[in-house]
């Protein structure tokens, strides 16, 4: 077995999610992505190494990085979409595993959930009194629970930041073998 690190973002979950909790089997599409592309980048408490040979699949490239680990690639993996192996060419990266439940289709990972934890980040305005919102690189919490919650909580807004629950990281277990390349933590806390 191999446990993964995964997030899924709160949009995702009160758009079309089923919540679910600790020791549920899940199914779900993974997407791969660079490690600045979610929640406004920075320090990151789980990053996850996969490695393997790019495919095609209904239009997407996909990496199989081990027996039941298929991963769909981001165009966010780098500057720009060169970056994305071609058919047949090794992958080898470190990023962010999230579910993805939007746009085309490609293999779902199954597994066992071991550890839920809600993300909360810190947004600021983007300008003073814009009420508009950008997360702000690094500054994010991490609180277990034993489900997934449905709806996400936002905090109250102070002199132009505020805290908002972001989502779950969920700790996956996925039978059929180990990936090549197991999860890994990044530098520094979370």
């Amino acid at each position: 077995m191999g446990l993964w690190h995964v997030i899924y973002e709160d949009w995702q979950m009160e758009c079309c999610g089923t919540p679910f909790a600790v020791g549920d089997e899940v199914s779900r599409p993974l997407l791969f992505e660079g490690p600045d592309s979610v929640f406004g980048g920075g320090r990151h408490d789980r990053l996850t190494e996969v490695g393997g040979p790019a495919e095609e699949v209904g239009g997407i490239r996909v990496v199989r990085a081990g027996p039941g680990l298929t991963v769909a690639l981001s165009t966010g993996l780098g500057d720009d979409e060169a970056r994305l192996p071609e058919r047949g060419s090794l992958f080898r990266a470190a990023g962010l595993l999230s579910v993805e439940r939007h746009g085309a289709r490609w293999p779902e990972v199954r597994g066992r959930v071991r550890e839920v934890q809600v993300l909360s980040q810190a947004y600021s305005e983007t300008a003073p009194g814009s009420r508009t919102w950008q997360p702000v690189a690094g500054e994010r919490r991490l609180r277990t629970v034993e489900r997934c919650p449905e709806w996400f909580a936002e905090e109250e807004t102070d002199r132009g930041r505020q805290w908002k629950e972001s989502g779950v990281l969920a700790a996956l277990d996925v039978p059929d073998g180990a990936p090549p390349v197991r999860p890994r933590r990044a530098a520094g806390p979370s």
